[in-house]
């Protein structure tokens, strides 16, 4: 069933229901289910139709959130994407593949008849793009089964509802995001989303909620909101690992933490949602492939979840084997059945010195423990005899960064020898991926590139 179909449901049991609270505007369910109507049949008027692809480059998020849901009424595969991309960007990034219509500007509102939608399963629904920490965009697209049939696990071990207020603290053109919110709107709750990062706002808006979704760097802001409001019961963390400690705060705020694995290619693969560890998603198996005496392997997948692909083809991350398993390259400890998955990060992340592999995550692990860590990240930097040494930057808490003296006595107390950072760098703020997740790949272009803002720690 399409999403839009969800919505035009709950809009004729409750119509008075806020839908969406944005910047651009707040929706009743009555006015999104109209609206939606009107857009699809707009589209419909464009020739738009099943199998059609439509480019939509909105800032406002209700505006956003209408064209999406006209196109999956209209039958046609809605692609997020930055607003701030011309036409040239957009033929860029969508590889061979040339959308249908380009929406840059909100979705007009034509008169006629309802819209029937004519769908199926295996319909390809859903397309947004993917940069993980690369910063170079790809169009992932999955069929509708494998976006709307996990909404209801989601909502099960999440414990969301009709009677939720969402907050969806970032921009929709980041899957995390654009997920949370439509999720909200398939079961009909109320969707706040500012349509970018709050800052400062979001202890604010966070204290009219009851759900947030969110990435793990965020979370402390949302849990410095007002001690007045006890509205906000959950937040579902999923992007990076939670910081040590991040859980037991937030359950002293009284809110549950539900962490999760995925990626945009595989969506849901693990869940945590009571602190004892990453288990398989619904539906979900998982392997860890790792050659014979190992500490590694890669992390393999087999789920309804799985996306098709890349939009044109374009090269990725994803593979796929013969049996129907996928994986993007991320990596973790050894795996069996029933235990807890120990995921070590993207494969990629891993640092070749001296002969030995450092696997980043593992380092930036124990460095967001310091006092005075807001977020760090671990690349490798090119030495003549080593290879790469482990280089750390960082990112303040406050004004000034720890004393170099200090990160290399939590690195002695927490890192073997060959993990313990080499250079130290700090950064006022760290760049970050649509997601929110530090962009890795950018960082070590800047800091390879001698940008000015990297300050050398001596």
């Amino acid at each position: 069933m399409p999403v839009a179909e969800h919505v035009l449901r709950h809009a004729a049991e409750r119509p008075e229901r806020p839908a969406v609270c944005g910047q651009d505007g707040e929706l009743s369910y009555a006015e999104l289910a109209a609206n939606i109507q009107g857009a699809a049949r707009h589209l419909r008027g464009q020739g738009v139709g099943p199998g059609a692809l439509v480019a939509i480059g909105l800032a406002g998020p209700a505006a956003l959130l209408t064209a999406v849901l006209a196109a999956d009424l209209a039958g046609a595969t809605p692609l997020v994407g930055d607003p701030a991309w011309g036409r040239g960007r957009w033929a860029r990034v969508t590889g061979a593949v040339t959308p249908d219509l380009l929406v840059a500007e909100p979705l007009p509102c034509a008169p006629g008849p309802a819209v029937t939608p004519d769908s199926a399963p295996a319909d390809r629904a859903w397309a947004c793009f993917s940069s993980g920490s690369t910063g170079r965009p790809r169009a992932v697209v999955r069929r509708r089964a494998s976006w709307t049939d996990s909404f209801a696990h989601l909502g099960d071990l999440a414990g969301i509802g009709p009677g939720d207020v969402v907050l969806v603290p970032g921009p929709l053109t980041s899957s995390l995001y654009a997920f949370a919110a439509v999720h909200a709107l398939a079961v009909g709750a109320t969707a706040v989303v500012p349509g970018r990062r709050p800052g400062t706002a979001l202890a604010a808006r966070a204290a009219s909620a009851t759900v947030v979704h969110l990435v793990p760097h965020v979370l402390g802001d949302v849990l410095r909101r007002p001690r007045r409001s006890g509205a906000l019961r959950t937040a579902v963390v999923g992007g990076a690992a939670l910081a040590p400690g991040a859980r037991a705060a937030a359950a002293e705020a009284g809110v549950n933490v539900v962490a999760y694995y995925g990626a945009t290619e595989l969506s849901f693969v693990a869940v945590d949602a009571d602190g004892g560890g990453l288990r398989p998603f619904p539906g979900v198996e998982i392997e860890v492939r790792a050659e014979p005496g190992a500490a590694l392997g890669e992390v393999w997948v087999r789920s309804p979840w799985l996306a098709d692909g890349y939009l044109g083809d374009v090269p990725g991350p994803l593979r796929r084997d013969a049996g129907r398993w996928a994986s993007v390259g991320d990596v973790a400890r050894p795996y069996r059945e029933g235990e807890v998955l120990r995921l070590r990060g993207r494969g990629g992340g891993a640092i070749q010195t001296g002969g030995a592999t450092v696997v980043a995550e593992d380092v930036e692990e124990v460095l967001r423990t310091v006092p005075g860590v807001g977020d760090v990240v671990v690349v490798g930097s090119p030495h003549p005899s080593l290879g790469s040494v482990v280089t750390a930057i960082l990112e303040a808490e406050g004004a000034s960064p720890p004393s170099r003296a200090l990160l290399e006595a939590m690195a002695r107390g927490g890192l073997d020898a060959v993990q313990r950072p080499r250079r130290w760098y700090a950064v006022p703020s760290l760049p970050r991926t649509q997601s929110g997740k530090p962009a890795r790949a950018l960082v070590a272009a800047r800091l390879a590139g001698g940008d000015p803002d990297i300050r050398r720690l001596v």
